[in-house]
């Protein structure tokens, strides 16, 4: 090993090398390809070749050949990036490693891990970089760093996702000997035609209901084709085919204007395993990737080479078709850490579809608005609000992105919703629980959707044992999912079927009832749990009742408050509920109700425009505040069926992901106060911190779930 040569790698066999010099320019190569698809090649070249050059000192080499002694390698880089006033830059090498730093403030001395403070650290002397890297001019500032701060900020994050990505890849594809499975899958093109044989034959439609579906599917085929990148809206009654119709759309755009992806972004995880299938069975399952909590990929060599090309994939989505959640592709956004923004490059030149928009969390909407519309406006990206039920956002773009406006896909819309009307609403007012359970009973299918765990399973109890169902999250996954194939299956063969489930079955749940209760909610969630009633419209709309009730005695949810006022608002002024205006005018009832610092609950878009505790551009913190599910709750794991064996690893000391991923099947959320009377009667034991284990097995019930009444020792079984 020659000890003139500056290395950045060594193979772990100890027998192949790469130079420094080598390194940086195959890192910043790669940066430049991902940097052009937003217009940025030029900046995302320069901090590739500048982002390890802290590897040229005395320190890092000897470190590299064997030294103990840990070295600060990318504050070099950021140093130099900063006094040539390349801030964005600076700040992707300063946490290329350890994340994106927050700016900081003046005061900050060389010990405050900032980037004002890293600026004033005394590193070692890197100087040979200069007669090995021949540096271009320095880059022109990019249009999207003349924006506000929080358009600088994600302007950013891109680059320090180029970066990252780059970095990553360059080393992996010098310390494989064997090429790792990335990337391939067939272009846009390919897959919409993949897609237009599929749906052939639906064409022309055998009804009058197809009729309407294939008009929607074509309109989109069209749209897509002809349309710019931008930003759009699909409002798809219940039962119009928004999955195909919104896929139709997106890779009809992609196609037409040489874009590199489609994204799913999808609230639950039980909507994205339907998508996801359907997806796969239209273009082909080595084209599409999901990429959320309850899946997994093998991420070994050894793996079968599709699952560990998926594996690799979900660090930097480079896949043709990508299913996530919400949770996963905000969070994103909004990280630092490099692991988590890896993939945020991809999202450029994409078609970003956000099925169920509606569900864009309030405390959240809007920094979730400016993103999106910082993708749109900026990053050569389209997005698509997709649902049944708009959440009207277009005065809140009209805000963030003046200038951004909404149009949508949909042809005819008052038309199609007057088309696909399949229920008639009727408000009951206040009832009794044992009126509403007798209802239920006197009924020999129907569906009753409530807003509390405890209700469901009182309700349950006062129906006839027969063809009845309680679904809740008190229930594990693995014995929801038996119980929805047997309400399936049950509704298929006509027979006498009542389900009192709480509002997971309105999330995209593919179930056809001829009645539908729903007690008093957001309008939005009575509209989707109507959804569940008539959904092929073979019976008539005045034989298709869904009847909205309050349950007398019983106090609304605190979390659902202001929803419910906003729905009443609604039903005292619009005689229709469910038109596009009643549902506009309730979303925007909504948001005046809960006030403008509620869409902004931590206040990170102000955080970035006016500093955060003092903090210019505080990456760091904001990524910590930014947390769209914050629940208080903790899982209790079953030893029940293949729960037992899992729980068994467990107490013999696994922690592995997979283990938990397989454990989640048997487990049930629990609230403190839930947990605390669980404890008193002895029934759970606590393994560690955040591992609970039920040990009283007459606590839980395989058709209720996880009795809500534990006072003493012995549970009260239901």
């Amino acid at each position: 090993m020659d000890p003139m040569q500056y290395l950045a790698h060594i193979s772990e066999d100890g027998q192949r090398i790469q130079t420094v010099r080598e390194h940086l320019t195959g890192a910043a190569q790669r940066a430049a390809a991902f940097g052009a698809a937003f217009g940025c090649g030029e900046q995302a070249y320069f901090a590739g070749l500048l982002h390890d050059i802290g590897k040229y000192s005395d320190a890092f080499q000897r470190r590299i050949r064997g030294g103990k002694k840990p070295v600060d390698h990318s504050t070099a880089g950021a140093q130099e990036m900063s006094r040539r006033r390349q801030a964005p830059a600076a700040y992707a090498i300063a946490g290329h490693h350890s994340g994106l730093p927050d700016g900081g403030g003046k005061s900050d001395t060389a010990a405050v891990p900032t980037l004002q403070g890293r600026m004033k650290k005394e590193i070692d002397p890197c100087g040979a970089w200069q007669d090995e890297i021949d540096l271009p001019p320095d880059p022109p500032v990019p249009e999207q760093m003349r924006q506000k701060r929080l358009g600088q900020a994600f302007y950013t994050r891109m680059l320090f996702s180029c970066l990252v990505d780059a970095d990553f890849l360059d080393t992996e594809a010098f310390m494989c000997e064997t090429p790792p499975p990335r990337g391939g899958g067939a272009g846009m093109e390919e897959l919409l035609r993949r897609l237009k044989a599929r749906i052939a034959d639906w064409f022309p439609p055998k009804n009058e209901l197809n009729a309407r579906r294939c008009a929607i599917l074509q309109a989109c085929l069209d749209k897509g084709a002809a349309a710019q990148r931008g930003l759009y809206s699909l409002t798809v009654p219940t039962g119009g085919g928004k999955t195909v119709s919104s896929l139709a759309f997106a890779l009809s755009m992609a196609a037409a204007r040489g874009m590199d992806r489609v994204i799913y972004v999808i609230p639950y995880t039980s909507i994205i395993e339907q998508n996801a299938s359907v997806f796969s069975d239209f273009l082909g399952a080595e084209n599409v990737l999901e990429h959320h909590s309850s899946v997994e990929y093998q991420v070994d060599e050894s793996a079968d080479p599709e699952a560990y090309r998926k594996a690799l994939a979900t660090e930097n989505w480079d896949m043709p078709v990508v299913v996530t959640t919400a949770v996963q592709f905000f969070e994103s956004l909004f990280a630092n850490r490099s692991s988590r923004c890896r993939k945020l490059h991809s999202l450029a030149n994409s078609v970003i579809i956000f099925d169920e928009a509606q569900n864009l969390p309030l405390p959240y909407l809007r920094p979730c608005t400016a993103a999106i519309a910082q993708l749109v406006q900026h990053y050569r990206a389209a997005a698509v609000l997709c649902t049944a039920t708009q959440p009207a956002l277009q005065d809140l773009f009209d805000d963030l992105a003046p200038g951004l406006s909404i149009q949508e896909i949909c042809p005819d819309l008052s038309q199609q919703v007057l088309a696909f009307r399949r229920t008639t609403l009727q408000n009951l007012g206040e009832r009794g629980e044992e009126e509403i359970g007798s209802a239920l009973a006197d009924t020999r299918r129907v569906l009753c959707v409530v807003n509390r765990r405890k209700t469901a399973q009182e309700l349950y109890k006062t129906l006839p044992r027969e063809g009845s169902y309680c679904l809740t999250t008190l229930l594990c996954p693995a014995h929801r999912a038996r119980l929805l194939a047997e309400i399936r299956q049950r509704l298929r063969d006509g027979l006498p079927c009542r389900v009192v489930s709480t509002s997971l079955i309105e999330a995209g749940v593919d179930v056809d009832f001829p009645a539908v209760y729903r007690e008093m909610a957001g309008l939005d969630s009575i509209l989707q749990a109507a959804g569940r009633c008539n959904r092929e419209g073979k019976r008539p709309l005045e034989q298709s009742p869904v009847y909205i009730f309050r349950l007398k005695g019983q106090r609304i949810p605190e979390m659902i408050q202001t929803n419910v006022s906003a729905t009443e608002s609604v039903l005292q002024h619009f005689e229709d509920p469910a038109s596009p205006e009643a549902i506009e005018a309730y979303f925007r009832f909504l948001r005046k109700l809960r006030g403008s610092k509620a869409l902004d609950e931590k206040g990170i878009l102000d955080g970035f425009e006016h500093d955060m505790e003092g903090r210019v551009f505080p990456f760091a913190m904001a990524a910590e505040r930014f947390r769209l599910i914050e629940s208080p709750a903790v899982t209790v794991y079953l030893p029940r069926e293949e729960g037992e064996a899992l729980i068994a690893r467990l107490r013999e000391g696994g922690r592995s992901r997979s283990l938990f991923r397989q454990l989640g099947r048997y487990g049930v959320p629990v609230y403190p106060d839930h947990l605390k009377r669980l404890q008193a009667a002895g029934a759970v034991q606590q393994l560690d911190e955040e591992v609970w284990i039920l040990t009283d097995l007459r606590c839980y019930d395989e058709h209720t779930g996880l009795t809500m009444d534990v006072e003493t020792g012995a549970a009260i079984m239901i």
